[in-house]
């Protein structure tokens, strides 16, 4: 796994050994990024579930401002921390090593306004439905954010718009899918 373009273009990344993570791979990453390009600027990144960091040191890598990761396992957050070294993003960068939802109240009053978020919760949990009903009156989310959320291609999200948001796009690949949500209508 590597990183894809800018700043930190080809540097191999770490993942930690096991099933406790899903690193997307560079083919999706790649994939989701040119998607995702024109907003990445300048913009506040939160990946959620973060795993290796890999999504969100790709933002940073093309020149997200700042990336927030929230991962709770720690033996990942740490995995974390050292890419950040290793690609020498450490300074735009907050690792929270908590449970999501406590790291996002931790977040709440920080004047934090996000442009994108990654989701990449364990499947088939319903995870990313908890997190939404979360953000759905937290600050950090404006009706200009974006919510990406990686999920099994059964997964349903007829729900979405019951909860708050509407769906940009879908991108189903071979096992898995990205949903693109914004809050409103």
């Amino acid at each position: 796994m590597r990183v894809i373009a800018g700043s930190a273009k080809r540097l191999l990344l770490k993942t930690i050994e096991g099933m406790d993570t899903r690193p997307t791979t560079d083919r999706i990453k790649e994939t989701l990024f040119n998607m995702l390009q024109p907003q990445i600027p300048g913009c506040l990144f939160l990946d959620l579930f973060s795993g290796s960091g890999a999504i969100g040191i790709e933002a940073l890598s093309r020149g997200a401002k700042t990336a927030v990761f929230i991962e709770n396992n720690p033996k990942a957050a740490d995995c974390i921390r050292e890419n950040l070294q290793r690609t020498h993003l450490e300074e735009g960068a907050l690792v929270m090593n908590c449970d999501v939802i406590a790291g996002l109240k931790r977040l709440e009053g920080r004047n934090y306004r996000f442009g994108l978020i990654f989701m990449d919760p364990p499947y088939n949990m319903d995870l990313e439905k908890k997190v939404l009903e979360y953000l759905f009156t937290s600050p950090m989310v404006t009706e200009d954010t974006q919510i990406i959320i990686e999920a099994s291609k059964e997964t349903d999200f007829s729900w979405l718009k019951d909860a708050g948001y509407y769906m940009i796009k879908e991108k189903i690949y071979k096992t898995n899918k990205h949903i693109f949500a914004g809050k409103g209508e």
